[in-house]
């Protein structure tokens, strides 16, 4: 019975779509002379059970792409964060310009790393354009004789056609659109990604029906320092390149020029703003980076990938091991979150991390970081002092300016009986760095097998862009104190307590 009904307001509802379609089809083609009011218009015929989120970065997708059709862009590269509508939005482009625009010649060449993918897309295009509501304002209809899911051509001269990116040779099209040519999976194999990069390099170009008119269209995640993207920008063929990390950061806010001319700019102002709150709200970038890992979400979601062996700290330079020698010297440092947080940053963490030293060999052996309260700062600074015991000396930093030494001071009170230093630290995070570093490279740094490791790793590789550098800060802080003692090079200032 409920299939019965169900069935029945689905035809009501498709029979009210025909009569608005018939009685509003001037107004329907007006709207649907942008992009964006096309796909608000057709959003149903696709994706019938989602609701369509529409907030300022999928517009400045559209825009870019309809500079694309009007002849302004030749070659654009559009890198973004998984779930941001990239591949539909490429379908909807095409019918878009084959309907509304009034350009049904136009010749597509679609690929990606994924053939499924590629061909799911190229279904969905073939599913939009022959749906009676298109029919019933651009009266388009496809060959009977090249109608594949691989291939099919209207009765306009044009065609999409979905190949997979390893097989691009022989394709050709006005529009070469080109969706995640790596794989998550394989970009980090030097073999695969060097592969992927020589297709594009050596054959992307002969790809273009009119090597003057024909155009370019990339969208992707940045999976690699040395992936697709960096090189088409390398290659400095004229790429306009619209770059939007999930967080904002003030230093890479993006900018294209078109023209010589200001076309676009990031509209966000505070350090850490969201992209798509809409879709993608403060709760769920939490959960995306927990799940992810600073390596992954650097790349993917910050669009600044760092690699996951590379940069100052290398995955292979840190061995874990079960447990330390005995006759070891230990320090815990400390690395407080600021009480003050910016509107739409992320919170930092506050990290606890101790640090053993025997035979020249330094051991991570324990990381507490969680969001602490000030309050709960305190409590949990002086338990797991308790818990370490007296003989383990403990390193804080001591912010500048009057505030930060009373803070300081505070907490050293608070410790009355350990061994407790508070240093103000001077000079870039990376420069303080650097003797981790170092000693990382020459295999003297171990951690002790824990439930931390991963976090710990996937931050310190990603350093310095990675979101937080939380443990690296306090990582530092605890090898430069055991190694070097209280009078380091990051040191401009100190207070020692033992009470």
């Amino acid at each position: 019975m409920m299939r019965l009904i169900r069935a029945e307001k689905a035809r009501r509802a498709a029979e009210a779509e025909r009569e608005r379609v018939a009685r509003d089809a001037e107004k329907i083609r007006a709207k649907c002379q942008t992009l964006s009011g096309f796909i608000e218009e057709f959003w149903d015929v696709l994706e019938p059970k989602k609701e369509l989120k529409f907030g300022w970065a999928l517009l400045a997708m559209c825009r870019h792409l309809t500079a694309v059709t009007e002849g302004q862009i030749q070659f654009l590269l559009m890198t973004v964060p998984p779930g941001m509508m990239k591949s539909l939005l490429l379908v909807f482009w095409t019918a878009w310009e084959w309907g509304p625009v009034g350009r049904p010649d136009i010749q597509v060449l679609a690929t990606s790393y994924s053939q499924p993918n590629v061909l799911r897309d190229n279904v969905k295009l073939r599913r939009l354009v022959e749906s009676e509501k298109f029919q019933a304002l651009w009266p388009l209809k496809l060959r009977d004789d090249q109608n594949a899911k691989g291939k099919f051509e209207n009765t306009g001269s044009g065609f999409s056609e979905a190949r997979p990116f390893s097989s691009m040779t022989g394709g050709r099209g006005d529009r070469v659109k080109i969706d995640d040519p790596h794989s998550t999976e394989t970009a980090e194999s030097e073999t695969e990604r060097a592969t992927t990069v020589r297709i594009f390099r050596e054959g992307i170009s002969d790809r273009l029906n009119d090597v003057t008119t024909s155009a370019i269209v990339i969208i992707m995640q940045r999976l690699h320092e040395q992936d697709v993207a960096a090189v088409a920008l390398e290659l400095d063929i004229g790429f306009i390149h619209l770059n939007l990390p999930m967080e904002f950061d003030p230093e890479r806010a993006c900018r294209t020029y078109v023209g010589g001319e200001l076309f676009f700019e990031d509209p966000r102002t505070e350090e850490g703003e969201l992209l798509f709150p809409e879709r993608f709200p403060p709760a769920e970038i939490e959960r995306l980076k927990k799940t992810k890992g600073s390596y992954a979400y650097s790349g993917q979601y910050q669009q600044r990938p760092t690699p996951r062996s590379g940069g100052m700290f290398q995955r292979g330079d840190f061995e874990i091991v079960d447990a330390v020698p005995a006759g070891a010297r230990r320090c815990r440092a400390w690395d407080f979150a600021a009480t003050v947080q910016k509107p739409g940053k992320q919170p930092d963490w506050t990290v606890g991390l101790r640090m053993a030293h025997v035979d020249g060999v330094f051991y991570v052996e324990d990381v507490r970081r969680d969001r602490w309260s000030p309050g709960d700062v305190e409590k949990n600074l002086k338990a797991t002092a308790s818990q370490d015991g007296q003989s383990i000396r403990i390193r804080m930093p001591e912010d500048p300016g009057a505030a930060g030494k009373a803070d300081a001071a505070t907490k050293i009170k608070l410790l009355a009986g350990y061994d407790v230093t508070a240093i103000r630290p001077t000079g870039e995070k990376a420069v303080r760095a650097k003797p981790a570093a170092a000693q990382a490279e020459a295999g003297n740094v171990k951690l002790v097998r824990g439930p931390w490791n991963d976090t710990f790793l996937d931050e310190v590789c990603a350093f310095p862009n990675a979101t937080h550098d939380d443990q690296v800060d306090a990582f530092a802080d605890a090898l430069n104190e055991l190694a070097l003692g209280v009078e380091t090079a990051a040191a401009s200032t100190e207070f020692r307590g033992f009470y």
